[in-house]
């Protein structure tokens, strides 16, 4: 989950949450109905946001893990490359010893 859609879902959560602590504030029930409804707000609201945190926990762990398996992808794709450059080196540093090895044998004549 995106930080920004994180945000705006805690934003939307706490919203709900305070508009309908204040509803209930302003309803004409008794105190102890009051309270009574108070806490059920507050129970859904907890629910709802351990329940938004699991999704985004959930998210952010799939996310996490594709974003590894990518990397050790592109880290094996480098090192195949760098392997097979590395080769291509060794070629020519051998083919230029063995021209250097051959002049020497004519110097030596």
């Amino acid at each position: 989950m995106s930080n920004n859609t994180g945000n705006v879902l805690t934003a939307l959560l706490t919203g709900a949450v305070v508009g309908a602590g204040i509803g209930i504030l302003y309803a004409p029930d008794k105190g102890k109905k009051t309270r009574k409804k108070i806490k059920k707000s507050a129970v859904k609201a907890k629910d709802d946001i351990a329940q938004s945190i699991s999704n985004a926990k959930e998210e952010f762990t799939q996310t996490a893990d594709a974003k590894k398996i990518e990397f050790e992808e592109k880290l094996e794709d480098t090192l195949s490359n760098m392997s097979y450059k590395a080769d291509d080196i060794i070629v020519a540093l051998e083919r230029k010893l063995e021209d250097l090895r051959e002049k020497n044998a004519q110097l030596q004549k």
